[in-house]
């Protein structure tokens, strides 16, 4: 039997790949861009069969999906890629979440006015245009990657971000809601048939206002019990209130001075290295849960009890300047430092760099290991401060490319 993959994270495919073998099953990927994945690639060898085809044409990747022998299950694990997914799954009689559901958790508007609605968001979505509310956050309604994400604290701001915003392509349309002030969490979940496991939290260290990019992480925060239990209750009705019906979440969560407040709900297992966290932390391959949800088997995960796995952190390496990447340096001194840092490269040599606001800038990400999120967090800095990408700046980006 076979198990298709419409595009995927960028990491996580080695541990996708040994979890459907496990099971007995062979996996493909189906990407417009292999390169994407050249690091988790170089990995999987021959495990991994690669179909290479435009994966934003629905139409040719149902006629791949028809002609593999043996499809048993379809994977969209990603945002962009995670309404076509439904879509095709439906079309082939294969099990997934219904459409309508993902296109309602795709739509960050709609997924804050059902919170509101059931009390559980102080505001709903607001009109970026007339709203008086401030701070404001402006943002895309499909966006990822921290993309298309405008803060507004005075209204010049808020008209400044309305005027960048109009000439910024967007995924789907700008929208609006208040700026949640705390520090800011991702919830990771796992659901079946109604039924939540919180299976840990993510601490997120962001760049100073007003960019907000995303630069490190750890995991599993260690919350009081009482906090956790209250947590562990609010992320089920969370997701249930914003349709959440099967697989992995990664909620993004500000704990203001009232409580938590949801950024966004993304239907899949969380991007950068949070599945690598998962899997350390809970001390099992967690991607066997993906497999088994896509052929519609209630996963282990759900009752597996963890084990006293270590703790990680990650951070994220960007370059100070836009250009062309050349390489690095440091890297020959991680196997030297605490935690067994490990270097996950994101971008390679002859890249070109030009989007220093958001996620799309990093060149790689450091993760190290810990008895706890906050040692690991500490040892995964410490290594990542001494890897420096060398970048060549050019006058015109566009003659680089």
């Amino acid at each position: 039997m076979t198990i298709v993959l419409l595009e995927a994270l960028t990491f996580g495919l080695g541990r996708l790949t040994d979890a459907a073998r496990a099971a007995g099953h062979d996996l493909v990927l189906l990407t417009g861009d292999r390169s994407t994945y050249r690091h988790e690639l170089s990995r999987c060898g021959d495990r991994l069969r690669v179909v290479d085809v435009d994966t934003t044409d629905v139409t040719a990747c149902e006629r791949v999906l028809r002609a593999t022998p043996g499809l048993a299950g379809l994977i969209g694990s990603t945002d962009t890629w995670a309404l076509p997914g439904a879509e095709l799954a439906a079309r082939l009689g294969l099990p997934g979440p219904s459409p309508a559901a993902v296109g309602t958790l795709r739509d960050k508007a709609a997924v804050r006015a059902r919170l509101h609605e059931r009390g559980l968001s102080r505001s709903g979505p607001l009109d970026p245009t007339t709203t008086e509310v401030l701070p404001l956050v402006l943002k895309d309604s499909a966006g990822t990657s921290s993309r298309a994400v405008w803060l507004a604290r005075s209204p010049a701001e808020r008209d400044a971000a309305l005027l960048e915003a109009a000439d910024t392509p967007l995924k789907g349309r700008l929208i609006a809601e208040p700026y949640f002030e705390g520090p800011l969490y991702s919830v990771e979940t796992i659901t079946w048939q109604g039924e939540t496991r919180l299976l840990g939290v993510l601490s997120r260290v962001m760049s100073p206002e007003p960019l907000r990019r995303e630069e490190a992480s750890g995991f599993p925060v260690a919350f009081p019990h009482a906090d956790h239990a209250e947590l562990a209750d609010w992320i089920g009705r969370v997701l249930a209130a914003a349709g959440h019906e099967r697989g992995f979440a990664h909620t993004e969560f500000v704990l203001t001075a009232t409580g938590p407040e949801v950024v966004e709900v993304n239907a899949r297992i969380g991007g950068a290295l949070v599945g690598e966290a998962l899997c350390r932390a809970l001390g099992v391959n967690v991607y066997d849960a993906m497999v088994r949800i896509a052929l519609d088997t209630r996963p282990d995960l759900l009752d597996h009890a963890a084990d006293g796995g270590t703790a990680t952190g990650f951070v994220v390496v960007y370059p100070r300047t836009a250009g062309v990447l050349e390489g690095w340096t440091g890297l020959d001194r991680l196997p030297d430092l605490p935690g067994n840092p490990e270097w996950y490269p994101t971008a390679s040599p002859g890249d070109v760099l030009e989007h220093l606001a958001d996620q799309r800038s990093g060149t790689g990400i450091v993760l190290a290991e810990g008895p706890t999120a906050e040692l690991a967090l500490h040892r995964a800095q410490a290594a990542a401060g001494g890897v420096i990408p060398l970048v060549r700046v050019v006058e015109r980006i566009d003659a680089a490319v």
